[in-house]
């Protein structure tokens, strides 16, 4: 089961279980705060002292079958090269969590996913299932992580992903965007149409 969901809706039903033993995966210094069970690929450990820190060193998690309640994977499956394995050991380690993902949109406007993502996700409401493709890079991207993290503030549902899953992770691999297809645009051009219509609306 897949649907979607909110950061307000996951707060609220982690208080609500109390008690779930919950693991956050490749979260670096972002963790949720009602996590247990910190974990990365990076060594973390000297930053979260009052949390158990995991370090991940192979492909395979380090935890045992349905080790946990509950796991947290905060943008981190747009980064694995081999995210159909890695959604089987989450799977694999719990039978519930909540996966936060860049929207396509929300992707191609940062800077620093033009070299660290591998990935494009999208989601298709009818069928309850994430779409994956290869990423494409079709705007010239002119925000950094920080402004995007103030954007979402506001524009969060246009430039997050955020889903819920029970027992099974619903996907799709979807290769129907292509590059040639698309003519990509840029930041400039973007502004200068902005501009252009904003000087006929004072002429009129």
């Amino acid at each position: 089961m897949l649907k979607r969901t909110s950061i307000t809706y996951l707060n609220k039903l982690i208080e609500q279980n109390s008690k779930w033993k919950i693991l956050d995966i490749g979260c670096g210094y972002r963790a949720h705060p009602k996590a247990n069970v910190i974990a990365d690929v990076q060594d973390f450990s000297n930053f979260y002292k009052e949390r158990k820190f995991i370090k991940i060193n192979e492909k395979n998690l380090p935890f045992r079958d349905k080790e946990f309640d509950f796991v947290i994977s905060s943008h981190v499956i747009e980064h694995v090269e081999d995210f159909e394995f890695f959604l089987k050991e989450l799977e694999r380690i719990s039978n519930k969590g909540y996966i936060e993902l860049p929207s396509r949109l929300g992707d191609n406007l940062v800077f620093e996913n033009k070299t660290d993502h591998i990935w494009w996700f999208y989601y298709d409401d009818n069928k309850n299932e994430l779409l994956a493709s290869k990423r494409r890079q079709l705007v010239d991207p002119f925000i950094t992580v920080s402004t995007a993290k103030l954007f979402e503030n506001i524009f969060r549902e246009s430039l997050v992903i955020e889903i819920i899953w029970e027992d099974k992770i619903n996907y799709r691999i979807d290769n129907t965007i292509k590059n040639e297809n698309v003519q990509k645009t840029t930041f400039l051009k973007i502004l200068r149409k902005y501009l252009s219509k904003k000087i006929r609306s004072i002429f009129r």
